[in-house]
């Protein structure tokens, strides 16, 4: 079920090698944001009418992996909650999960869940969680959703059954991908959506929330809920919002999903972006645990679904350089083996038809020389390509460190709260005019 992912054509290694000489005279990013803003549009406009700019022309062809299904154009994300399998639920025997969900529009909207059985990204070093991984047959015995009122000590009020094709049960199969039936809900301002599910199966893909919301687990001989740590959920929870015209989808590891941050204060960079953008654009949080972006770039379901996208954010580095490719030895990717990677994933970002595509560049992690001397490079060598590509460089590392050393994670390895709102205002200053 996977496409092979990294492009060796010969555009590809010119265009890295153009990056990288343009490096040498280019400006500081911040000097030319506002141009490569506009670049970028002016050069997404273009392309829809057959003409190119010249630095729209450097991104190498590629084949988009875009799953073209009209769901994804009828409905939204609704949720800065991160989405997505980067974990497995490994024995649900009639075992009713239960996540508080914070939504990104209240009222009354018409929403539809969207599912895959497959594992996202590799978990630590891939054992038994790694990329590509299939889910096994289970069976959903039922679904409902709830008004989970301002907080998990209010008692949820059901309001709806959650039906598959027109059933309350469904039996699902390894590798599957599928829907829910559309259901009408009404969130009051301020309250949380709560999902709520009943499985049996083994093994099943699942999110690492890592405290940040409420997740909960019950079995069937249990009297009460307690702590659920890895929970299958929906890898969409998507509504009709009919003023959204922008759907801002970010990529990336736990930084970008959000980990260690104060419990179900929503604090993250992903989060306080998202709580400020205007009416008419979406966040949808693809960040999950772990993730390199080889993962991603395998070009399964979860690229798939993430290039149903306007704006694309792509925020990787720090797994990358610690671990690497699920494949390889375990000792860390390369910079050019990152560049690499990102490099595609750009190019199939824009083949997907994304209007405006930034990148991240990789954080300060108090990394040893060695490792620190990779995220340098590698930095370095991004912004060169990002520039030659006509898209978005964001400096994310330098809002997480003091100048004076820039190798230390100042606000620590998964940015606090402090650090989330210094970056979201910065991300939203710089990008208002485009978003």
């Amino acid at each position: 079920m996977r496409i092979a992912g990294v492009l060796k054509s010969a555009a590809f290694a010119a265009a890295v090698a153009a990056a990288l000489m343009c490096s040498a005279c280019s400006g500081s990013s911040s000097d030319n944001s506002k141009t490569q803003s506009s670049s970028a549009k002016t050069s997404g406009a273009q392309a829809d009418s057959g003409q190119q700019s010249e630095k729209t022309a450097a991104i190498p062809d590629a084949e988009s992996v875009r799953i073209e299904d009209e769901n994804f154009d009828i409905y939204t994300s609704n949720t800065y909650l991160s989405t997505g399998n980067n974990a497995l639920a490994k024995n649900a025997d009639n075992t009713t999960y239960r996540a508080y969900i914070p939504v990104e529009e209240y009222g009354e909207l018409e929403y539809c869940f969207y599912f895959s059985n497959i594992v996202d990204s590799t978990y630590n070093k891939g054992k038994p969680v790694f990329v590509g991984k299939d889910g096994p047959d289970y069976t959903i015995a039922s679904a409902n959703v709830y008004d989970g009122g301002e907080s998990e000590a209010d008692e949820p009020v059901l309001l709806s059954s959650v039906t598959f094709g027109g059933s309350e049960s469904r039996e699902v199969l390894s590798d599957e991908a599928f829907w829910s039936d559309p259901v009408t809900l009404d969130i009051p301002q301020g309250h949380y959506l709560v999902w709520e599910w009943t499985l049996t199966g083994k093994n099943i893909p699942a999110n690492s929330q890592a405290d940040l919301t409420c997740a909960l687990q019950k079995g069937k001989k249990d009297d009460d809920f307690t702590y659920c740590g890895d929970i299958p959920l929906p890898v969409f929870i998507g509504a009709k919002r009919e003023q959204v015209t922008d759907r801002v989808m970010m990529v990336g590891d736990s930084i970008t999903q959000g980990c260690q941050t104060e419990y179900m204060k929503y604090e993250y960079w992903a989060a306080q972006i998202a709580k400020q953008l205007g009416d008419n654009a979406s966040l949808w949080n693809c960040g999950l645990g772990w993730a390199r972006s080889s993962d991603l770039d395998t070009c399964g379901n979860w690229l798939g679904r993430s290039s149903n996208c306007d704006t694309a954010v792509i925020a990787f580095g720090t797994n990358d350089i610690l671990a690497g490719d699920y494949n390889g030895d375990g000792k860390g990717d390369s910079a050019d083996e990152m560049i690499g990677y990102v490099s595609d994933l750009i190019a199939r970002y824009h083949a997907a038809g994304a209007e405006r595509i930034i990148v991240f560049n990789a954080p300060p992690q108090d990394f040893s020389e060695e490792k620190e001397a990779v995220r340098t490079e590698y930095n370095e060598k991004l912004q060169a390509l990002c520039e030659d590509y006509g898209v978005e460089y964001f400096d994310f590392a330098s809002y997480l460190c003091d100048p004076e050393t820039p190798d230390k994670a100042k606000y620590g390895g998964h940015p606090n709260g402090e650090a989330g709102k210094i970056v979201g205002d910065a991300f939203i200053e710089k990008y208002a005019d485009v978003l």
